[in-house]
């Protein structure tokens, strides 16, 4: 590929070149007709991952080997999920790839800028390129404020899911909640949303289930709250097809602001929630 050897050879000069200016987030040095951006789709978010997608406009295959995404609201750079795959992108096509986020780093803001570093392979060899990357969808800000929300909210207790159990048709299940304080810090657990799969039926009121849990400074004894829940839809798709159905945003307050964060039950709990939803709904195996 003689072609894009000299492409990526002259994208590496730019790179060179702009080192100096990476500040300026319309640096890039990828080839021509070549662009990254972010994107977090529903599968993404309970795993805390996010995909790369990679276009390419130029007249010459670009074969992606490792991907970085260095980005100072986490504590690290995110890197690819499969570590020694490598993707093609055709002229003309596009790829999506997967990088797991590492955790937030709360001593920078909400906002900032995300620079995506691809290792380029041709026949000479390995090179790495780098562009800024634009958020499309716009989920990294608020993501970082709901996990540096929880993390503060950590100083006084820790969430759980912690058990579920299953219910005949037409009656709620429970869903365990576990709030573990820490002693040393304070904070309002107010209530907990409903989600697009699942609902507390008529203990909640407009999708919130209310919890009121007040943790104070001293407190250290677990509190173990169960949560009604009925499917919101018995469509057998909806649970074919789940992928944000059992995270709920759990509502708080915090040195008198409120706030939310999203709670995940694990996947364990995913199965056995899901399972019942399709019992209960008369669709299961």
């Amino acid at each position: 590929m003689p072609a894009l050897a000299a492409v990526v050879a002259a994208a590496a000069f730019v790179l060179a070149g702009c080192a100096a200016s990476s500040a300026d987030p319309s640096a890039t040095a990828l080839p021509a007709g070549v662009a990254v951006e972010l994107q977090q789709l529903r599968a993404d978010v309970a795993p805390r991952q996010m995909q790369v997608h990679v276009t390419n406009e130029s007249d010459e295959p670009l074969t992606v080997g490792a991907v970085r995404v260095e980005d100072d609201r986490f504590d690290g750079p995110a890197a690819r999920v499969i570590a020694d795959r490598e993707s093609v992108v055709r002229p003309g096509g596009s790829v999506d790839i997967r990088v797991q986020l590492p955790a937030v780093d709360c001593t920078a803001g909400d906002d900032g800028e995300s620079r995506v570093v691809l290792e380029i392979l041709s026949d000479s060899g390995a090179t790495e390129l780098a562009a800024f990357a634009r958020d499309r969808l716009g989920f990294l800000a608020p993501l970082h404020e709901r996990e540096c929300l929880y993390e503060r909210v950590t100083d006084a207790a820790t969430l759980a899911f912690t058990g579920f159990t299953p219910s005949a048709p037409g009656e709620p299940a429970a869903l365990q909640l576990t709030v573990s304080p820490t002693g040393t810090g304070e904070a309002v657990v107010t209530g907990i949303e409903g989600t697009n799969l699942l609902d507390f039926g008529s203990a909640g009121s407009a999708q919130v289930y209310p919890l009121d849990l007040e943790v104070r400074p001293g407190d250290t004894a677990p509190v173990v709250r169960e949560i009604p829940l009925v499917p919101f839809r018995c469509d057998p798709h909806a649970v074919q097809e789940d992928k944000r159905g059992t995270i709920f945003e759990v509502r708080v307050e915090l040195e008198g602001e409120p706030g939310e964060f999203q709670l995940f039950v694990g996947e364990e709990l995913r199965g056995r929630i899901l399972t019942w939803v399709a019992d209960w709904c008369g669709f299961g195996g």
